[in-house]
C-alpha cells in the first residue's frame, strides 16, 4: 500500500520513513474525525521538493478517471487473457492418447 510513496521519498533522498509515518498520521486523523478540516486531510501526499506532506488536491495533483479506468480494462484484458491460456493448456490432449491413435 505504501510501497510508491516509500520509493518515490527514497529516490528523492528523503527520510522515507519519516515522511511516510507522518502521511499515514494525517489520513488516520482524516478518517477519524467528522471535523471538515480534519476530513480535507485525505487529500494529503507528499511534496518531494520541499520533504513534507501537503494538500495533493489544492496543490492540483490529482488522477484522471480516464487512466483509472484503462487500468482496470487494460487488468481485465490480462486475466481474460491468462484464463483462456490456462484453457487451451487443459485441452491439450495427452501424451499416451496419441501415441494410442497411432
Amino acid at each position: 500500500m505504501n510501497i510508491i510513496p516509500k520509493t518515490l521519498a527514497v529516490n528523492a533522498a528523503l527520510d522515507a520513513t519519516d515522511l511516510i509515518s507522518k502521511l499515514k498520521v494525517l489520513h488516520a486523523a482524516s478518517q477519524n474525525s467528522d471535523d471538515e478540516k480534519r476530513i480535507e486531510l485525505k487529500w494529503c501526499g507528499l511534496d518531494l521538493l520541499n520533504g513534507k506532506c501537503r494538500n495533493n488536491l489544492k496543490a492540483g495533483v490529482l488522477e484522471s478517471a480516464e487512466g483509472k479506468i484503462k487500468c482496470i480494462r487494460f487488468a481485465t484484458e490480462a486475466a481474460i487473457t491468462i484464463l483462456r491460456i490456462d484453457d487451451m493448456i487443459k485441452l491439450a490432449p495427452k501424451e499416451e492418447d496419441m501415441q494410442g491413435r497411432r
